[in-house]
């Protein structure tokens, strides 16, 4: 019998034949899938904000304060709006006794001057209370901590500024505590605290 037949079963190996042949290959360690019961990698965490902290969880103090400000401040544009459209119709009665007494306005004329008067304060009396509702409504959203609240707190703040400012200019000394709180307001919203309640992530 020679061990040169490719037919016998006893001689070597023939070229170009696999080692272990007819057997599964092991596959190589490291390599694939995971074997049945075992743990599968954990996920990757995302990052926040750069970094892996997911936020405030409670509102930060700075950003309730920045809220209670807000609060005070549209409670004080509703007292003025409604004090200004009351005070139209004062300011009717004022202007035609005025004009009663002047024999050179006659009372049509005075009636028009005093209707456009009274027209023009109510028109501000409405203009203040649409800022009363705008820093109220901002201040509730505070609570969902949306990022659309944050910037209509900054840019109500700024135009309470701007407007408080032009008033303190004219002498009306009661303008100094727009402008305290606007300023506060701009700063606690767009402070670190701010923007980490702001941002944060929503489950």
């Amino acid at each position: 019998m020679s061990f040169g037949d490719p037919n016998n079963p006893y001689g070597p190996p023939q070229g170009g034949q696999q080692p272990n042949y007819g057997y599964p290959q092991q596959q190589p360690q490291g390599q694939g899938q995971p074997g049945y019961g075992y743990p599968a990698a954990p996920p990757v965490q995302q990052p926040y904000g750069g970094g892996y902290a997911p936020g405030p969880a409670v509102m930060p103090g700075s950003v309730k304060a920045a809220r209670v400000m807000l609060f005070v401040l549209g409670a004080f544009q509703v007292i003025g709006g409604l004090l200004m459209m009351v005070a139209s119709a004062w300011f009717v009665d004022q202007f035609e006794d005025a004009a009663s007494t002047d024999p050179n306005i006659s009372a049509e004329d005075a009636d028009t001057v005093a209707d456009i008067g009274a027209g023009v304060m109510i028109v501000f009396g409405v203009i203040v209370l649409a800022f009363a509702f705008w820093a109220i409504f901002t201040a509730v959203k505070f609570a969902s901590g949306r990022g659309g609240a944050r910037v209509s707190a900054i840019v109500y703040a700024s135009v309470v500024l701007l407007f408080s400012v032009i008033s303190l200019f004219a002498s009306n000394v009661f303008a100094l505590i727009s402008v305290i709180l606007g300023i506060l307001i701009i700063v606690f919203c767009a402070n670190r605290n701010g923007s980490a309640w702001f941002t944060r992530p929503r489950y």
